[in-house]
């Protein structure tokens, strides 16, 4: 037996007045309302057979794992492989887009965007993302299992399920703050069957940047 179906989570708004690119910087935990969001997708989640929890080892996963782990009664089990990537812009404010190309200094980083040159190549990511999937599928014998990741991670398997070249325009992600992305197994290969945006409502409040 295997699990029926995968639902990845995302993180709920960060505490980050400053505006940074956070990545993987420690500290930086949900704000008020991105606790409330991470409650939202546990309430959206309350009617599944959820067996197992994973989350990222940051802390703004573990905190939106909480209200997850309080519904079923289960102990959030960490997985670095569903962290956030690397990226040398971490601890700067930055928008990725075209006005990058105004600042000298980042055009080293930015050599090959199909790569990407400034952080962990997508390829990679989505292998770990997809290798975390799979050992989830089989670990248990039966019901759902969650894991709370990060939107680049969640955004580099929707494309590779969906057969499409990773490489992207970091502002037209698909993937919103304390949103469900399900994944279910088909023959030999896993699918994304829904998408739900649980926090939807609280979306005009909230404050979406710091994301690699």
């Amino acid at each position: 037996m295997s699990a029926s179906a995968l639902h990845l989570v995302r993180h709920g708004e960060v505490h980050n007045p400053a505006r940074i690119l956070y990545g993987r910087l420690p500290g930086y935990g949900l704000s008020a309302l991105g606790h409330r969001m991470a409650e939202s997708a546990a309430t959206a989640l309350a009617d599944r057979p959820v067996a197992r929890l994973i989350a990222s080892p940051l802390q703004r996963t573990q905190e939106s794992a909480a209200p997850i782990a309080a519904t079923f009664g289960l102990p959030v089990e960490t997985d670095e492989r569903v962290i956030e990537p690397f990226n040398r812009f971490e601890g700067t404010r930055v928008s990725f887009g075209p006005r990058m190309l105004s600042n000298p200094e980042a055009w080293p980083w930015m050599s090959n965007p199909f790569r990407p040159s400034w952080g962990e190549p997508y390829v990679q990511i989505a292998a770990r993302m997809l290798a975390a999937i799979a050992d989830a599928y089989e670990s248990v014998d039966d019901g759902e299992v969650v894991l709370v990741s990060h939107q680049l991670p969640i955004w580099m398997v929707h494309r590779s399920l969906a057969g499409e070249r990773l490489y992207h325009d970091p502002r037209r992600r698909r993937c919103d703050l304390s949103s469900i992305t399900t994944v279910m197994r088909r023959g030999e290969r896993f699918v994304e069957t829904a998408y739900a945006n649980p926090a939807g409502p609280l979306a005009a409040a909230a404050v979406d940047e710091g994301a690699v």
